[in-house]
C-alpha cells in the first residue's frame, strides 16, 4: 500500500484529497505557493513544502519543483487533483521515471485522450457514437469551410488541445468563418500554446451528460451512473446533479455501457468521466471527450453512490480492484452541487478576490461543503475563484432544491461578492425545477441584479 501522497494541487481538492488519505492511514505532503502559505490544505497536510512564487508557472505548474518536494519527503506517489497538471502526460511520465506512482491512468491514455480530435477517432474506432466533423485537426480555412458546408451550419470550431470553453466559437453561416477561425485558433495558441482546431456539428439545446468510471489495473470496469452539467457559462459548469432529470434506467444502462466500452478500449485505469452530449429531441448520445482525472463536480455521484472515488482513486493506483458488487449498484435519492465562486454576477461575474471577513457553512441531514475557505481568508488573486462547492443530497430531485435553497440561505460569506445569489435564483427558476435545461440556458436567463 502507498504510504506517503505528496499533493501537487491546492484549494478544496487538495484538502479533499488529504482527508481520504489521512482515513486511509497515508501520511501527506503539500505544495505551496508563497500566495497559499496559510491555505487550509498546508495546515492539514503531515507536511508541507514552498514551492515557489505565486504565479501558476513558477509553481503548480513547475514540474521540477514538485518532483524536488516529492524526492526530499520521501513520498511514494504523487495525486494531480483537478487542473494544473492533472492531465498533462509529460508530467505523469515524469512521475514514474523517478519511481513515483502517478496517481491517474498511464501517460500514454492521458495524451490520447487529452488531444481532444484524436480522441474522437479513438473512440469512433470504438463505434462510440461522436458528433459529425474532422477526421483530425483542420488544416487551414479552406478545410474548414469544406467540413462545415458538408455537414451543414452551424458548426462549433474547438480547439484541440483545449478546455474550458477556450478556443470555441460557434459559427452559423459561412460569412462568420473566417474571422471565427483566426479568432479560436489565437485564442488556442495563447491559452495551450497550441493552435490546432477541430470542426464539428453544432447540436443545438443539447444536455451535456456525463459517465463516472472507476477502471482496475486487471482490467475491470464499471460506470457509476451520470451527471447532469447542463446549467453552464460560457462552457464553465455552475450546477451538477446526479441522476440526470431526463435518463431514466434504460437510458443509463445505455451511456454507461457505452462508456464502459470506450474505457476497455483504450485500456483506461482509475477514475475517469467520459462526456456526452445528448440530443433530446433524436434522443442520441454524441462523445465529446474524457476527463482523465477526477472531477470537480464528484461529490454528487459519491452522495448517491455513498462510495469515496478519491480513496477507490488511491486504492487502484496501489493495484487494488474494486468489489464486485459496485457492477451492481444504483444510484440512491437525488445530489445536487452548486460551485460557490468569488464572483459578482451581478457584474458579469467579475472575479472579487478579497479578505473573508465572515464565513458560516450550512448544516443539517443530507449536506456536504467542500472547501478550503475560513473567516480571515485572503483570497489569492493569482488561481481560480472557486471558495467552496455546496452538496445537498435527499430522496428526491424537488427535494433536493428545496434543501439547496435552505442550504444556499444559511451560507454567510462576507468580504468578496460571491455566486450565491445567482444559484438562488436559478434554485427558484421554474423552467430548472421542471428540469427543462440545457447548455445554453444561461443565454435566456434573467438574473435580478
Amino acid at each position: 500500500m502507498i504510504k506517503k501522497i505528496l499533493i501537487a494541487n491546492r484549494g478544496e481538492i487538495a484538502l479533499r484529497i488529504i482527508r481520504a488519505c489521512h482515513e486511509l492511514g497515508i501520511s501527506t505532503v503539500a505544495v505551496y505557493s508563497v500566495a497559499d502559505e496559510l491555505s487550509l490544505h498546508v495546515r492539514f497536510a503531515d507536511e508541507a513544502v514552498c514551492i515557489g512564487p505565486p504565479s501558476s508557472q513558477d509553481s503548480y505548474l513547475n514540474i521540477p519543483r514538485i518532483i524536488s518536494a516529492a524526492e526530499i519527503t520521501n513520498s511514494d506517489a504523487i495525486h494531480p487533483g483537478y487542473g494544473f497538471l492533472a492531465e498533462n502526460a509529460e508530467f505523469a511520465q515524469i512521475c514514474e521515471d523517478n519511481g513515483f506512482i502517478f496517481i491517474g491512468p498511464p501517460p500514454d491514455i492521458i495524451g490520447a485522450m487529452g488531444d481532444k480530435a484524436l480522441a474522437k477517432e479513438t473512440m469512433k474506432k470504438a463505434k462510440i457514437p461522436i458528433i459529425p466533423g474532422s477526421s483530425g485537426v483542420i488544416q487551414d480555412l479552406f478545410q474548414a469551410r469544406s467540413i462545415a458546408e458538408t455537414i451543414g451550419f452551424p458548426v462549433i470550431l474547438k480547439a484541440t488541445a483545449g478546455g474550458g470553453g477556450r478556443g470555441m466559437r460557434v459559427v452559423r453561416s459561412v460569412d462568420d468563418l473566417e474571422k471565427s477561425f483566426v479568432i479560436a485558433g489565437a485564442e488556442a495558441e495563447r491559452a495551450f500554446k497550441n493552435g490546432d482546431l477541430y470542426v464539428e456539428k453544432y447540436v443545438e439545446k443539447p444536455r451535456h451528460i456525463e459517465i463516472q468510471i472507476l477502471a482496475d489495473k486487471h482490467g475491470n470496469v464499471v460506470h457509476l451512473g451520470e451527471r447532469e452539467c447542463s446549467i453552464q457559462r460560457r462552457h464553465q459548469k455552475l450546477i451538477e446533479e446526479s441522476p440526470s432529470p431526463i435518463v431514466d434506467e434504460k437510458l443509463r444502462e445505455e451511456i454507461g455501457q457505452m462508456a464502459v466500452k470506450g474505457a476497455k478500449a483504450i485500456n483506461y485505469v482509475g477514475v475517469g468521466t467520459m462526456e456526452f452530449l445528448f440530443d433530446e429531441r433524436k434522443k442520441e448520445f454524441y462523445f465529446m471527450e474524457m476527463n482523465t482525472r477526477i472531477q470537480v463536480e464528484h461529490p454528487v455521484t459519491e452522495m448517491v453512490v455513498s462510495k469515496d472515488l478519491v480513496k477507490m482513486q488511491i486504492k487502484m493506483a496501489a493495484g487494488e480492484s474494486f468489489p464486485d458488487y459496485m457492477r451492481f449498484m444504483k444510484l440512491r435519492g437525488h445530489a445536487i452541487e452548486c460551485r460557490i465562486n468569488a464572483e459578482d454576477p451581478a457584474n458579469n461575474f467579475l472575479p472579487s478576490p478579497n479578505l473573508v471577513e465572515s464565513f458560516h457553512v450550512p448544516g443539517g441531514n443530507g449536506i456536504r461543503v467542500d472547501t478550503h475557505v475560513y473567516a480571515g481568508y485572503s483570497i489569492p488573486s493569482h488561481y481560480d475563484s472557486l471558495l467552496a462547492k455546496l452538496i445537498v443530497h435527499a430522496d428526491d430531485r424537488a427535494t433536493a432544491i428545496n434543501r439547496m435553497q435552505r442550504a444556499l440561505e444559511e451560507t454567510i460569506i462576507e468580504g468578496p461578492k460571491t455566486t450565491i445569489p445567482f444559484h438562488q435564483a436559478i434554485m427558484r427558476n421554474k423552467d430548472f425545477r421542471d428540469g427543462n435545461i440545457h447548455t445554453g440556458f444561461l443565454e435566456s436567463f434573467e438574473f435580478p441584479s
